[in-house]
């Protein structure tokens, strides 16, 4: 290889996963980022319509794949996060729910499961890197990125699950991924999205030690293959403006050196604002490598770090060996997956592995094991009589389907039953006119979505209106159920609330949980992987037995 080759190894570049015609602009964009530039792999983002983000279609994206690697001279490989399994960037995959609901089943099998699916399910579409799991430790109510895609604020509890899905995700040699443990020094304790600006851990070097660690030492232990770094300053390691990411302290001293670490280092996507704000692409390109890291994710423009990091090594800042050192392990990486025996996508072979009952049937069963009950003032839960409730869901956006499965499975089990939907987007005489409409309710259940991604900048409360439209429900004085899909902190908003269910998570699996424990078709057995500052502490769960059966078809009786 020649010197612009072996730093085009280095550059992971974003796609969407689509096929698009071999006569478009993006194509052509891809076929010389793959052909002449030569870079080392992709990886899958979302992409959106300007309402909802859209995810790939199995077989586009396989397509697309191969179209790609019968392009490339050196195989390559492709990656994505994967977070609640390959559901997070492709349709027509096991949905699994986020980490926190893994954390409050309390059983980390749970979550190796879900690393050998979402391993089998990735290799089938053509995804060989996993970007997962989250080792991030959870302590700080106020996150507004990390939450529920953290399994808790338990540093050993945490380390478990990561240790598990590790061992699923390597557990078939045939299904092999890269797992990532992610984002070190750990995310967890901060209040900002780093996506929008920088973020600080205050901690000392002893309190590291002892929380954010510990997870990351155990996916070392347990052999993971990458780390993930995080765009967030450390002053007990480094400077106090400089993220970890660009840190020689962080990335060569802490994870090489003290803690052993020999596999790949990634960055966090060089493109996010943390970074992007402090340093040109190519500079920030060129201190990622100086500081450890070998695989340089989504840098905003991979034709500027070719050059910044070419003249890096050409002015002696950087030395060629620095380089060869990345691209070895990332080229005995890719030989690793297989890539160099099998780079093609089987697309015949796809439906027969993505999306299997058994693995949606798992799902469905950690789900239901998440549901996590913190109040239950009167023993409302479960309801007495589910057809003379009042269900309000309050979905993020006017476009989206959340609460579609709970509206749908509460119709199932309580036809006559009234059922309003209200969304971030709606004016406050809108939603008092909804609300003025509700009538012969024995009591209310709010259902509410709380998700978490990137450049909200807010820690998923309850938007627009809709925080005004529970303070109503409650000042009717009737009971109000808050059933919280996502982020379970919302309780500190509204503690006058009857009864608190968390499911920590919105995919329509944890929905189909929720309404299941409100009419008593399973037991809830959850506990909570996190503390609600003022409301709640960790391991809190009122513990219940299931009250009524379930017949064919799926419905109570």
């Amino acid at each position: 290889m020649t010197l612009r080759d072996e730093v085009a190894q280095l550059i992971f570049i974003p796609f969407h996963g689509a096929a698009p015609n071999s006569r478009t602009r993006e194509y052509r964009a891809f076929l010389r980022h793959v052909r002449e530039n030569k870079v080392g792999g992709f990886i899958l983002v979302n992409w959106s319509n300007g309402r909802v983000l859209q995810k790939a279609e199995p077989y586009a994206l396989g397509a697309f794949i191969n179209r790609m690697q019968r392009m490339a001279k050196t195989p390559l490989m492709v990656s994505g996060d994967f977070e609640r399994g390959a559901s997070m960037r492709v349709a027509g995959t096991t949905v699994f729910p986020h980490a926190m609901a893994f954390g409050a089943t309390g059983d980390p099998a749970f979550s190796r499961y879900e690393g050998e699916v979402t391993a089998r399910e990735a290799r089938a579409l053509g995804v060989q890197w996993l970007y997962y799991p989250v080792a991030d430790v959870n302590n700080n109510p106020d996150n507004p990125i990390i939450n529920i895609r953290s399994f808790g604020e338990n540093p050993e509890a945490v380390a478990a699950h990561v240790k598990a899905f590790i061992e699923g995700a390597h557990a078939d040699k045939k299904n092999f991924v890269l797992a990532t443990a992610k984002h070190f020094p750990g995310h967890g304790d901060t209040a900002v999205d780093t996506h929008l600006n920088l973020a600080t851990i205050t901690a000392d070097k002893d309190r590291l030690n002892h929380i954010e660690l510990v997870p990351f030492k155990a996916a070392i232990e347990a052999g993971v293959d990458s780390v993930m770094t995080a765009h967030i300053a450390v002053p007990a390691l480094a400077p106090p403006d400089l993220p970890a990411t660009l840190s020689p302290a962080i990335l060569t001293d802490l994870l090489r050196k003290e803690l052993g670490f020999k596999g790949l280092v990634v960055t966090d996507a060089l493109e996010m604002a943390s970074i992007a704000r402090g340093f040109t692409t190519g500079d920030a390109a060129v201190r990622a490598l100086e500081a450890g890291a070998d695989a340089l994710l989504m840098p905003s423009d991979p034709d500027a770090v070719l050059k910044a990091v070419t003249a890096a090594v050409q002015s002696g800042r950087l030395t060629r060996h620095r380089i060869q050192e990345s691209v070895v392990r990332i080229l005995a990486a890719k030989e690793r997956v297989g890539l160099d025996r099998k780079r093609f996508v089987d697309l015949e072979g796809i439906s027969d592995v993505v999306d299997s009952p058994e693995a949606n049937e798992k799902a469905q069963e950690i789900a239901d094991r998440a549901v996590t009950l913190v109040l239950n003032g009167g023993n409302i839960v479960p309801l007495a009589a589910p057809e003379r409730a009042c269900y309000v869901t309050m979905p993020e956006g006017r476009f989206s389907v959340e609460g579609q499965v709970f509206t749908q499975e509460i119709r199932k089990r309580a036809a006559t039953a009234s059922v309003t939907a209200l969304d971030a987007g709606m004016t406050r005489d809108t939603v008092d006119a909804a609300l003025e409409k509700l009538s012969g309710c024995s009591n209310y259940v709010a259902a509410t979505f709380t998700s978490f991604a990137a450049y909200r900048g807010t820690v998923g409360m309850l938007a627009g209106e809709l925080g005004h439209a529970l303070d109503w429900l409650i000042a009717t004085g009737k009971p109000v159920v808050l059933v919280a899909l996502g982020n379970p902190y919302v309780l500190r908003s509204f503690p006058n609330v009857a009864a608190y269910l968390a499911t920590f998570s919105n995919v329509p699996p944890s929905e189909l949980a929720a309404v299941k424990a409100l009419v008593g078709e399973i037991a809830i057995r959850g506990r909570l992987p996190v503390s609600i500052p003022g409301q709640a502490k960790y391991g809190d769960g009122i513990q219940l037995p299931a009250t009524r059966a379930v017949r064919a078809g799926g419905q109570s009786q």
